[in-house]
């Protein structure tokens, strides 16, 4: 029989280590942690956004920015059809909400990870509570693990599926990193994504905690000199820079992260044109001629935003909208139209949604997930160079990364 050892027990780790079990092999599952899929318990705000019906196997691999081409086979082999069944078989129930997102009905992630427990329980998948710290390699072979205990455990293959950088309390600290490198992988360095982001001027902090519905944002690279990326929904200021979903989505797009290179623009008021919105300054101005614009702006921005906006337009809070030239409201309408923030960097790595970066997938066999460089070694889920999308992809990545190592381990 064939023994096969799994480090990580996250969703990549349990997948892998259920579906070797299921098609034959002997298998160890090493986790760290007490408990199995600690991240998963905390994805989609604890509701647990379990994959994403967007379509075949090209539509997924188009929300996979970072080296999605990689993930065909994987994909091929389980994509959101069969993460769907796999979880209603074993007793979830689910539903697909705005932008094809599923979740389980119960709107609780602890039914995911209780339902991948019953899955490695089925299926024999034996637990021991260890940190894995070094490979057992020999003639180019992987042999084993050691542990930080100083146990060693042999098997002929071995699957690391230990996660990335992002939520270190989950037991995500790169240890996988190093077991690569060890057997002679070159890992891409690790950076944040679906990050929040630091900026530089100070009316985030001012407006520090104000969410922003119905937004768009345009993302301009300084150095390419173009448009990069566009989005419409929601956002969030923070203390150091903005958040939210249109945020998270546009970090993913920074591939080249450097201070000042990114400029995000945010219309306040989409749904507007220029001169349309100018109308309605307009009329807002009219029907209050004797107010300051303190007072009136109110009226079409959320308040923590008119002075910081004001400031911008080098329009005093104490002048009465009677005074204001046209001049000055074409100013004002341009920074209500194109709010300009500028990047300074990602959020720390730690708070990250997703790591990107990773085990280089040019030393990955994309068929099987086996390594190129050691033979029995496999690798499954974040710890390798690829991320996708907010929406439910990275865990479809991990589902299906997972399954391809826990098969080919298994069958070969």
């Amino acid at each position: 029989m064939n023994k096969i050892i799994v480090v990580g027990a996250g969703a990549a780790g349990t997948v892998a280590a259920g579906t070797a079990a299921q098609a034959g092999a002997e298998v160890l599952l090493l986790e760290r942690n007490d408990k199995i899929a600690r991240k998963v318990m905390i994805t989609g705000k604890g509701r647990c956004n379990v994959t994403n019906r967007s379509g075949g196997v090209s539509e997924m691999i188009s929300n996979i920015p970072g080296n999605g081409r990689f993930l065909y086979s994987a994909f091929s082999e389980f994509d959101y059809n069969d993460t769907v069944s796999f979880f209603e078989n074993l007793g979830v129930e689910l539903k697909t909400e705005r932008g094809n997102r599923v979740f389980p009905k119960s709107d609780k992630a602890v039914d995911i990870v209780d339902a991948l427990n019953r899955f490695i329980t089925e299926n024999k998948v034996r637990r021991k509570t260890e940190r894995v710290i070094k490979l057992l390699v020999e003639n180019g072979r992987v042999r084993g693990v050691e542990t930080e205990s100083g146990k060693e455990y042999h098997a002929d293959s071995v699957i690391i599926a230990t996660g990335g950088l992002s939520y270190p309390k989950t037991g995500s600290t790169g240890d996988g990193y190093k077991l690569a490198e060890f057997a002679g992988h070159t890992v891409v360095t690790p950076r944040p994504s679906l990050s929040a982001l630091v900026c530089r001027e100070n009316l985030c902090g001012e407006c520090m905690g104000l969410s922003l519905k119905n937004v768009s944002i345009k993302v301009y690279d300084t150095q390419k000199k173009k448009e990069i990326y566009t989005d419409f929904g929601e956002m969030l200021f923070t203390h150091f820079g903005v958040s939210g979903p249109v945020i998270l989505s546009a970090s993913a797009h920074l591939r080249e992260m450097s201070r000042a290179r990114y400029e995000i623009y945010i219309d306040l008021k989409p749904a507007l044109s220029s001169e349309k919105l100018d109308e309605r300054v307009l009329r807002d101005f009219s029907e209050n001629s004797g107010k300051t614009i303190g007072n009136v702006l109110p009226l079409l921005l959320p308040k923590s935003l008119v002075l910081p906006v004001l400031r911008l337009t080098g329009i005093k809070a104490s002048e009465k909208v009677s005074q204001i030239t046209k001049e000055m409201r074409k100013n004002l309408v341009g920074t209500v139209k194109a709010l300009k923030l500028t990047v300074l960097d990602f959020n720390d790595i730690s708070e990250a949604i997703v790591t990107a970066g990773g085990v280089s997938v040019k030393e990955i066999n994309p068929k099987t997930m086996e390594s190129k460089l050691c033979g029995g070694l496999y690798f499954a889920g974040e710890v390798i160079d690829c991320d996708g999308y907010t929406g439910g992809f990275n865990l479809q990545i991990a589902f299906s990364t997972g399954r391809l190592a826990g098969k080919s381990a298994a069958l070969k």
